[in-house]
């Protein structure tokens, strides 16, 4: 029998899913047409076992492939049940998040690599932040440039208004994927560069830069923001190569 050539359609055909994970993806579905937030309450298991039409065992194991993506818990107890704990989008967040650090500790990759993917990403959410940033965004980003003012650089109070500024800016453009594709940045990114930087951090620097990507945001100026972004992440690339030449010598 001659070989059968492979059409476009064969090529692009939906894959096959098993009957686990087509519940687990009727689930999410179900939650997204539902409009279910973290902490809403999806049912029980003999309850959605009847609601799809599916076996314990096979719902069992829809519900632990959920649950290892963070989009849904299981309690247990009488007011236990099945609880959505992220929305997609974090859930994606989350598993992008730890994949990255998996990436990291294995050294699969490096700082240099992370600060440069950083560029593609955060480089153009200033740009967007530019063009769709209310005031209360602004409010947001000013509070956290406030908030960093008077502390060391590596400490916990410096880290954690830095990505809080830097989530306002990710927040205010205004596209809630790319907002899922950075979350790395803050859970991953952001700790491992003050652990490896230290006090070779110089606060007033950093604060600065912030307030230029403000000031452009502040205005309008989408260009100027992505310019000012660039800037501030090829600041800290700078200080990574001084540190590991000097390091290395």
């Amino acid at each position: 029998m001659a070989e059968r050539t492979a059409s476009p359609a064969d090529r692009f055909s939906p894959v096959r899913l098993d009957a686990s994970e087509y519940i687990a993806s009727e689930i999410r579905l179900y939650v997204e047409r539902k409009g279910l937030k973290p902490g809403d309450r999806i049912g029980t298991e003999n309850e959605l076992a009847r609601e799809f039409g599916v076996s314990r065992p096979t719902l069992r194991e829809a519900l632990r492939l959920l649950a290892g993506s963070h989009l849904i818990q299981v309690n247990q107890g009488r007011s236990g049940g099945i609880f959505v704990s992220a929305t997609a989008n974090e859930s994606m967040g989350h598993n992008v998040s730890q994949a990255i650090a998996t990436m990291l500790a294995t050294e699969s990759t490096s700082l240099h690599e992370l600060l440069e993917a950083r560029i593609y990403l955060e480089v153009p959410l200033a740009g967007l932040a530019a063009e769709n940033a209310d005031r209360e965004a602004i409010e947001e980003m000013e509070a956290a440039i406030a908030a960093a003012e008077g502390y060391d650089p590596a400490s916990d109070e410096f880290r954690l208004a830095d990505g809080h500024f830097h989530k306002a800016i990710a927040d205010a453009a205004g596209n809630e994927l790319m907002v899922a594709f950075t979350s790395w940045i803050l859970e991953v990114l952001q700790p491992s560069l003050v652990a490896y930087m230290g006090p070779a951090l110089q606060g007033d620097d950093i604060l600065d830069q912030h307030r230029r990507i403000l000031r452009a945001i502040r205005r309008g100026q989408p260009a100027a923001a992505q310019r000012a972004m660039l800037q501030h992440i090829e600041h800290v690339r700078r200080v990574v190569r001084k540190l590991d030449a000097r390091r290395s010598g």
